[in-house]
């Protein structure tokens, strides 16, 4: 076979543009490409999960960050930041009760990082990532210059695919998904 025509993908083995078997790209069999395209999100999903939950733990777990003042406390944090956030009237939302806040940020960053983890209603915890790294960008991270030193507009940037595309593989999602389509259609049987 001419060269040219391996460029073009007209190889032997028809319209996959591979040749004996073998993809175009790297060299690599087309299923192992597609095994790869398949569970791409998958790092991404465990990588996010586990950070939130650790997150969440973190915050738990710490009472100088549950206070409403002193040094490390989620009310001083907030209190710092006030006059250089994007959004001062979340902030001052958050100065009114800081250890409830404090209590409800590590809540949802657990309830996410579980919901990702395992793929429980994977989209909405998807979308409560994006939704915790978009607050915590817009207040704590804002002063960062330049911007992309602040590490929370990569965490909302991260979970967007996760919003789009869910958890369709290794998840409970997927299980429950079954178990009602089969349920459903014992019905009308």
């Amino acid at each position: 076979m001419r060269h040219a025509d391996r460029m073009a993908g007209s190889g032997t083995a028809g319209s996959g543009g591979s040749v004996n078997g073998v993809s175009g790209i790297g060299g690599q069999p087309a299923g192992v490409r597609a095994a790869a395209s398949h569970y791409a999100l998958l790092p991404l999903r465990l990588f996010l999960g586990v950070t939130f939950i650790y997150a969440g733990i973190d915050k738990l777990t710490n009472s100088a960050f549950l206070a409403d003042t002193g040094a490390g406390s989620i009310g001083e944090l907030m209190r710092q930041v006030r006059d250089s956030s994007a959004v001062p009237w979340l902030i001052d939302q958050s100065l009114k009760d800081p250890t409830a806040f404090g209590y409800a940020m590590a809540c949802g960053e657990l309830a996410v990082g579980l919901g990702a983890l395992v793929g429980l209603l994977s989209r909405l915890a998807a979308l409560g990532g994006a939704l915790i790294s978009l607050s915590l960008w817009l207040t704590v991270s804002w002063q960062s210059d330049p911007y992309y030193y602040g590490n929370d507009l990569a965490y909302l940037m991260a979970w967007l695919p996760l919003v789009l595309a869910g958890a369709p593989y290794l998840s409970l999602d997927v299980v429950l998904s079954k178990r009602r389509r089969r349920q459903g259609s014992q019905l009308f049987l």
